[in-house]
């Protein structure tokens, strides 16, 4: 009979990871689980959120159901991990939208205070509490989850980028604040198969992934690894960077 694999030791670490119940703040909740992290896992839809508990195992999961940019749900969520785990060492900010797609002439106002309040001031909401919470005294890590349209301009989804790069001028900002308890760095994704990206990619796989030098789009898995080294002791000397994950997708920039 084959041998099943032990499970890892717990780290003893605790994570909240937003917007987490698929897509690719599951595939970061997959990999802190599997190097034995407790995470508390957040999501818009209760069912979706609990059978991604599941999958994660409940011995090692939990989640809180609700919008990410509402302050009972941020109080809730850091509330609801110290009295489960009694810490909270990793925020990783992925809770995102992008209701709208066309140029930003034509952008209704009211759906880019929207999009700010859920992709950048939620982020800061959480970064907030859980600095208070936990991290201020003890320490942490902070991983913003940012995206290649906010290095770049990106046609159509304007709103969605400017966003992005406000992201990452927040992580700047409290890497410099909260130094040096905590560690805050951002990561910048190419299109990830998911279903959030589904329309930058649907029914043109083969031709989007072309584009790529890597030759494939992005999966969950891609991101999990990194936001794994980010919030491990192998980036310890790391704060304040913006990291780049796009399969090489910038090396075309200005090939002929």
């Amino acid at each position: 009979m084959t041998a099943q694999p032990e499970l890892p030791e717990l780290s003893g670490k605790v994570a909240v990871i937003t917007g987490a119940s698929r897509g690719i703040g599951f595939g970061i909740a997959e990999a802190f689980v599997a190097r034995g992290d407790r995470v508390c896992i957040t999501g818009r839809n209760e069912e979706a959120l609990k059978e991604a508990v599941e999958r994660l195992g409940s011995d090692r999961a939990i989640g809180v159901a609700g919008k990410a940019h509402d302050l009972e749900h941020q109080e809730a969520v850091v509330a609801a991990t110290m009295e489960a785990f009694g810490r909270v060492d990793h925020l990783v900010n992925n809770a995102g939208t992008n209701p709208v797609f066309g140029p930003i002439a034509d952008l209704d106002l009211a759906v880019a205070r929207k999009v700010f309040e859920t992709n950048v001031i939620s982020a800061l909401g959480f970064a907030q509490k859980t600095w208070a919470a936990w991290q201020r005294d003890n320490g942490g890590t902070i991983v913003n989850i940012a995206s290649v349209a906010g290095v770049q301009a990106s046609p159509f989804i304007g709103a969605y980028g400017i966003s992005k790069a406000a992201m990452i001028n927040l992580t700047l900002q409290l890497a410099h604040e909260f130094s040096p308890q905590v560690r805050v760095n951002s990561i910048a994704p190419g299109v990830i198969k998911t279903k959030f990206a589904e329309a930058l990619y649907e029914n043109r796989e083969a031709e989007v992934a072309a584009g790529y030098p890597l030759g494939r789009l992005g999966v969950p898995e891609d991101i999990g690894g990194v936001a794994a080294f980010l919030t491990s002791d192998a980036s310890g000397w790391m704060t304040g960077q913006n990291l780049v994950v796009e399969g090489g997708l910038f090396l075309n920039a200005g090939v002929a």
